[in-house]
């Protein structure tokens, strides 16, 4: 192990962390070592996860993690606010303007000091290589920032969502000078990172305009996706899976099930649509309104395992991107496990987004746009139709490139280079 090198991997998700956050650098920490690499984490000790999946760890036995206690003012809130889940977190209110105007840029803030503080020791005594901070939360990157600056080792910034024009900053109603302080921390990051990595060919571009070299690693499927079996649901069950939060209920969906379920009695009886994982309330509230809380099924959160199974035997999966100005290049890391299940994807979004050209280069699915209500409706009574013939599946194509081991591979090659 010794001849390795070395990279120190800052997270703010790792196990026992639950939810989509932990899974890319899990994967990355998981097959690393087979590029000549051996990964170290960095993570908190006392974290307050909203998902827990005691599974995971498993994956990465031999990986080295290195933890440190860390304050986050959030523990500080009652439990029922803690835990009511990121779909219902972001609603604009007094805590949201709390937490988007004092807790710049979130609320790990404090875990900046002592976290620098201890790593440099530990990078000087442990021969680092390389340092790889990985966001949001963003201060993971002022921590590896800093570290640049004090040890000058190699740093790589991996922006797995946007930092000033993620989807549901606005509901922090940031002041201007949170904004302009936003905008600031987020250029220097930009700017003195070796290499910024990123998940999509549009944030690519956004990011481009202030960084020095921007990479492009998508997220990706793994084996264990290719590794279970499952027999289908008898109901014609369009499937959610992960998190659902309210930028991201599809009104339109519940009108369209809603009239056809009106028109064709049998429809409505073969009808369920299943959510797994954290849902926004107004989600829940929007299917009763259009009279289909009798064809609803919540699942609540499963672990990872247990969201594949469930994603094998839905007729239909859906996939759902936030109706917002910057949605273009948002790509969850659920699309590439959703590309290998043989399940037709159903996705609503922005037709010249990046999810629009993956569905087709695979193969696997429909993208509709936000307001496409006609197309929706036709594309639903295809499926259904399928289904009734028993003829409901697809074959995907060209997905080899999103294993995750070849995506390491990748990363690898960046690496190595720095």
């Amino acid at each position: 192990m010794s001849g390795l090198m070395k990279v120190l991997i800052i997270t703010y998700y790792w196990c026992p962390a639950g939810g989509s956050g932990v899974q890319r650098w899990l994967k990355f920490a998981k097959y690393l070592t087979d590029f000549g690499i051996t990964p170290i984490i960095y993570a908190p000790e006392n974290a307050n996860y909203p998902t827990i999946d005691e599974k995971l760890a498993e994956e990465v036995p031999n990986v080295e993690v290195i933890k440190q206690p860390i304050f986050n003012p959030q523990d500080l809130l009652p439990k029922k606010k803690q835990k009511s889940g990121v779909a219902n977190i972001n609603k604009g209110g007094f805590l949201s303007w709390i937490r988007g105007n004092f807790f710049i840029p979130d609320a790990k803030i404090f875990w900046v000091k002592p976290s620098v503080k201890f790593l440099e020791k530990y990078i000087k005594n442990h021969n680092i290589d390389v340092i790889i901070s990985s966001g949001p939360p963003h201060s993971m990157h002022l921590i590896a920032e800093k570290l640049k600056q004090k040890t000058k080792v190699k740093w790589i910034a991996d922006f797995r969502d946007p930092w000033t024009t993620l989807y549901y900053a606005k509901d922090f109603n940031l002041s201007n000078y949170a904004k302009r302080k936003n905008q600031k921390l987020e250029e220097n990051v930009l700017q003195n990172a070796d290499v910024v990595l990123t998940v999509s060919k549009t944030i690519k571009e956004e990011l481009k305009q202030k960084a020095n070299r921007v990479e492009i690693i998508s997220n990706g499927y793994d084996n264990e996706v290719l590794n279970i079996s499952n027999q289908l649901d008898n109901k014609f069950s369009i499937s959610h899976i992960g998190l659902l939060p309210r930028q991201s209920n599809p009104k339109i969906l519940w009108e369209v099930l809603q009239e056809i379920s009106t028109e064709n009695k049998q429809f409505k009886k073969d009808l369920e649509i299943s959510l797994t994982g954290n849902v926004s309330e107004e989600t829940i509230s929007e299917i009763s309104k259009n009279k289909l809380e009798n064809n609803l099924k919540l699942n609540g959160y499963v672990s990872h395992k247990k969201a594949i199974e469930l994603q094998k035997q839905a007729q239909i999966l859906l996939l759902l991107i936030p109706k917002t100005k910057n949605s273009k290049g948002i790509l969850t890391g659920k699309v590439f496990e959703y590309i290998t299940s043989n399940r037709p994807i159903l996705a609503i979004g922005d037709e010249k987004g990046d999810l629009a050209e993956i569905l087709s280069e695979t193969k696997t699915g429909i993208l509709i746009d936000f307001e496409d209500k006609t197309k929706l409706k036709s594309v639903i009574l295809d499926f259904y139709n399928e289904y009734l013939q028993g003829k409901l599946k697809v074959t995907p194509q060209n997905i080899e490139q999103y294993h995750r081991k070849k995506l390491t591979e990748k990363l690898s090659k960046i690496i190595n280079k720095l």
